[in-house]
């Protein structure tokens, strides 16, 4: 297995494929030298590069970990030295974007197979990575057209190994759904977080000090790695710029509603909004203790996403 990008989600695949025997020799790629000399000290992989080319050579699976703006290059360097019949997918949280400059790339006999784990933490960094990352989270795979099913079920076994569910579905439909799911979330919370440190009536000490539940929440969101979402905006613009303006439509509602005081029709939709909290519990994919600021025993998903 070649991990092209050591980060929060590569080295948890490393973690994770170790602890379920998944690969015989794992080899991780990244830039930086000292990346690589701090994946090392944490026994990540078998072997350690900084050459893409070099690490997909024999290898079976190669998974792209890198922020996906860096896709069409990674994927020039590592074309011509994948082996046939090896498995390439990738980590993106946007789908169309990889289809369209990957996918023409991938040289015949190499089943292209994009992903997206739904799953991850505002940390970055190989340090970052733990092996239940992706237990109980969801993997949605996005096969090109005709993809042979074998290399796509070998694929299924590998997350499913790791404790992850998985689906399938077309890649549009896909960044539209993480669109109002991932994008816009992180989206809201870069713009409120970066709001309130720009309120000349308030200073900065003050909304540090004086953080609540709902403002801490949405700091721990704009922690995330400033590259990864960068990229994401940049190469899901479609389908993010659809569903911020369904978004700022609503918004302009909710508005109209405090403007006037209608209480009910605010009462209506928290109701109805906090039905869909209690539905996200009951799936398994949040748990109802109550979160007061204090440290929980392992890491939580902050998106997917991740990336």
């Amino acid at each position: 297995m070649a991990l092209i990008g050591i980060g929060l989600i590569g080295s948890s695949l490393a973690l994770a494929a170790r602890r379920h025997g998944l690969a015989s020799e794992i080899v991780a790629v990244a830039r930086q030298q000292a990346t690589l000399d701090e994946a090392r000290s944490l026994n990540l992989a078998d072997t350690y590069t900084s050459e893409a080319a070099e690490a997909v050579r024999g290898a079976d699976l190669v998974i792209l970990c890198t922020p996906v703006g860096a896709f069409e290059a990674v994927a020039n360097a590592i074309a011509p030295h994948l082996e046939p019949g090896a498995i390439l997918t990738d980590v993106g949280s946007v789908k169309g974007h990889v289809h369209r400059v990957v996918g023409p790339l991938v040289p015949e006999g190499v089943h292209f197979i994009p992903g997206h784990p739904m799953a991850g933490t505002e940390h970055s960094g190989p340090s970052a990575g733990f092996a239940e990352l992706f237990e109980n989270r969801w993997c949605i795979l996005t096969p090109t057209d005709g993809q042979d099913r074998k290399a796509v079920d070998r694929l299924i076994g590998f997350w499913k190994a790791m404790g992850s569910k998985v689906d399938l579905m077309g890649h549009a439909h896909h960044d539209l759904v993480v669109a109002i799911t991932s994008h816009v979330p992180h989206l809201v919370a870069y713009n409120i977080v970066g709001t309130a440190d720009d309120l000349a009536t308030v200073s900065k000490s003050e909304v540090i000090k004086f953080s609540a539940g709902g403002f801490r929440d949405f700091t721990r969101i704009a922690a995330s790695d400033p590259v990864m979402w960068r990229d994401v905006f940049l190469t899901n613009r479609d389908a993010v710029l659809e569903m911020l303006g369904r978004f700022l439509e609503d918004l302009a509602m909710l508005q109209r509603h405090v403007r006037n005081g209608d209480g009910p029709a605010l009462e209506a939709l928290f109701t109805r909004t906090r039905a869909i909290r209690r539905s996200i519990i009951d799936a398994g994919q949040e748990t109802a203790a109550p979160d007061f600021g204090r440290p929980h025993g392992g890491e939580g998903p902050a998106e997917p996403p991740s990336r």
